[in-house]
């Protein structure tokens, strides 16, 4: 429940922010300040970049610079993890931070959390209508995303999880993840299950031209999601609509996650509407509150 005294903290002006090496492209300054605005906070979301190894550094100026809330990228996720106070169970299995909730009843506190599988679950379930109960998902990659994806799969009650990646024991510790629910296979498996996860960088940037798995593999009775939102079409997105597959990109996910911190940081419901308008126009529309 929300206190008198947490209500008039929120009110007050503050200042929250995205740590990353790079991070001058993130979207996060725009779908951050559009949320402020639009529930009527004074607070400013800017991006910090931060080098990678002086993720504790920012850290400790949280408190100094009145530092409310802050989003965490690569390279800095680990790093945050072993820095602050406490975790919640998701962000200590995962070793990753994405979110510090700066805490100060009594004394100050910085609480590492990881809202990346909540963003993922509410993708899928929202902008897929893919409910992961009982479901059977391939993941493709065993990175960090990769690795968020199988622990909250597994938690929402899909009953097979599975990892291809080219290195099998990135693999199994991801699958690891899914516990008893987690497996290793080959990718051209695919075929196989209800859902299919993109975490690889295969299409984007240098690799842009290349999709994860053959197009052959797929059937239209699955639903893929390619955690890729730049560029928002991806040759592994077109190959699937082309067979009829209900697909759809990442930046759903990013939105999800960064509704959750805004939630963790103010206590107020996240304004989703506004936060993918602001999304949708790219790091531009990053404004203030003020402006």
């Amino acid at each position: 429940m929300q206190t008198k005294e947490s209500s008039a903290m929120q009110t007050k002006p503050a200042l929250a922010a995205v740590i990353g090496a790079p991070v001058g492209h993130s979207l996060s300054p725009a779908i951050h300040n559009a949320a402020f605005r639009e529930v009527g906070l004074p607070w400013v979301f800017v991006a910090w970049e931060v080098p990678d190894g002086y993720a504790p550094e920012a850290l400790a100026s949280m408190e100094r610079f009145g530092i409310a809330g802050l989003s965490v990228t690569m390279p800095h996720k680990s790093a945050v993890a072993e820095a602050v106070d406490s975790l919640t169970e998701e962000a200590k299995t995962l070793n990753a931070v994405n979110c510090v909730v700066c805490k100060t009843d009594s004394e100050t506190e910085l609480v590492g959390h990881n809202t990346d599988g909540y963003g993922l679950i509410t993708s899928l379930r929202e902008d897929l209508a893919f409910n992961p109960d009982g479901s059977t998902c391939l993941i493709l990659g065993a990175g960090g995303a990769a690795r968020a994806a199988a622990l909250a799969l597994a938690q929402a009650g899909a009953v097979r999880i599975a990892v291809a990646n080219r290195t099998s024991e990135r693999a199994e510790q991801a699958a690891a993840l899914a516990g008893d629910k987690g497996e290793v296979v080959a990718p051209d498996t695919a075929g196989e299950f209800d859902l299919i996860i993109n975490a690889t960088p295969l299409g984007m940037g240098k690799l842009a031209g290349e999709t994860p798995i053959s197009p052959m593999l797929l059937h239209p009775d699955q639903t893929v999601l390619d955690l890729i939102y730049d560029p928002p079409e991806t040759p592994f997105l077109t190959q699937a609509r082309s067979k009829g597959i209900k697909a759809h990109n990442g930046l759903g996910m990013l939105i999800h996650q960064a509704a959750r911190a805004f939630e963790l940081w103010t206590s107020h419901p996240a304004p989703i509407q506004a936060m993918t308008a602001a999304a949708s126009q790219g790091p531009a529309s990053s404004q203030s509150p003020a402006s």
